[in-house]
């Protein structure tokens, strides 16, 4: 199993390329599953998420042909529309196929994703609105099994809670839906709008996007189309927190405007990070300036608010900043598994519930850690550009999910960073 050896207290200076968001490239590989025609993605990332996700289209008879990052993409028709646990399991962005198939072919059988309990999960927000679409669902042996008479029909769906995942399913659904679909309280992200905008151009009729009530008008078929996917905006914060945490000055490359203007707005708060936007708004200039004591009160939100996917980031990166800063955590109860792991090195951290409390710490001293989960493990490796001495990272598998060449990324900004197998 790989490690990550880090030795860190270096400042970062240089050029990242961005690679393709992660989070839109998973829908809307599963978007394929609409059409016969082919579809051509480019900017896919290399990440073991996209690899589940070919295995599993693949499996469901998409011939997949991957030059690089450019992916086509022909959808036809399956033997069987199982999508098996050893398929599923890998990862939640897997349930996304759900909607495309229920809504091109009528009927699908899926397992829980991850071993996820029916109850007060996401998941049931998915299931809820497809009901409402004309699905009638049965759930055995830890399967999800939908059957629809005739075409989805169109529906008004109210969300009890934002998801991006449910209202990705429901949007492409709802593209091939007889009548009129709109879904209220839907989430906003970029990735949200990036899928929509591949739909449209598969002849889907969307508006709405990027706000709270979409509306989707169905159609019979949707056709062939080339698309590129959106910058990784959690991949560029990142990279930003990385910057914050040990000093210097990144530019980062393949970024947009949009995910210039939401890093300005979330990091606003840091005085002594500055972010600037060239070359017309695809470069994001970060720069650490002088240490200024600071003193943070920061509440995960949906978007446009702060990530909750940069939230280890930021707790990693204020570790040596003096001042008191709060962390609060309102999307997922139990994302704090990196805490023990910063403590390990020397953290002064104190958890109360929801709420991360940072401490300016005498000494981050390098250490082994164990990676709990991707963001955790991006979290550790921020720590360990910080620390004094070798951090040993384990498990870095995780951080394989969501970022691409990220040792190679920070070896060219003046990292001591290498990958070691055991």
């Amino acid at each position: 199993m790989d490690k990550i050896e880090i030795t860190g207290g270096d400042s970062l200076n240089g050029k990242i390329k961005i690679s393709g968001s992660k989070n839109s490239a998973l829908p809307i590989l599963a978007a394929a599953l609409l059409t016969e025609e082919k579809i051509s993605v480019s900017n896919v990332p290399n990440l073991s998420d996209i690899f589940s996700m070919l295995e599993l289209l693949r499996s469901l008879n998409v011939k997949i042909i991957k030059k690089k990052n450019n992916i086509d993409l022909i959808s036809s028709t399956p033997k069987s529309l199982l999508a098996h646990y050893n398929l599923v399991r890998k990862m939640r962005a897997s349930f996304l196929i759900l909607g495309p198939l229920l809504a091109r072919y009528g009927n699908a059988k899926v397992s829980l994703p991850g071993g996820c309990a029916i109850g007060n999960r996401p998941v049931n927000l998915h299931l809820d609105g497809l009901e409402k679409m004309g699905v009638a669902f049965k759930v055995e042996e830890g399967y999800i099994t939908g059957t629809v008479n005739g075409r989805l029909k169109g529906a008004k769906i109210n969300l009890n809670k934002i998801s991006v995942g449910a209202t990705e399913n429901l949007i492409m659904a709802a593209t091939l839906a007889e009548g009129t679909t709109i879904i209220n309280n839907a989430a906003k992200e970029p990735e949200i709008s990036d899928l929509s905008k591949l739909l449209i151009k598969m002849g889907a009729r969307i508006k709405g996007f990027g706000t709270k009530k979409i509306i989707i008008n169905g159609v019979r078929k949707l056709n062939r189309c080339s698309y590129k996917i959106m910058p990784d905006r959690i991949e560029s914060g990142t990279f930003a927190l990385c910057v914050f945490g040990c000093g210097g000055k990144v530019k980062l490359e393949n970024v947009n405007n949009e995910i210039c203007n939401h890093l300005i707005k979330v990091f606003k708060q840091l005085k002594s990070l500055e972010l600037k936007k060239t070359d017309n708004g695809t470069s994001l200039l970060i720069q650490k300036n002088k240490n200024e004591e600071i003193s943070l009160s920061v509440k995960t939100r949906e978007y446009p608010g702060f990530p909750t996917d940069l939230q280890a980031q930021l707790t990693a990166s204020l570790l040596k900043t003096k001042g008191r800063s709060e962390i609060v955590e309102n999307i997922f109860e139990n994302r704090f598994m990196h805490i023990s792991e910063l403590i390990r090195m020397g953290a002064n951290l104190k958890q109360i519930g929801s709420k991360i409390i940072v401490k300016n710490c005498k000494k981050l001293k390098g250490a082994e850690v164990m990676a709990t989960d991707l963001r955790a493990s991006s979290c550790l490796v921020i720590a360990a550009l910080m620390a004094d001495g070798k951090t040993t990272i384990n498990r870095v598998y995780h951080l394989d999910r969501g970022y691409e060449n990220l040792e190679k990324k920070l070896k060219l900004c003046g990292a001591k960073i290498k990958r070691v197998q055991s």
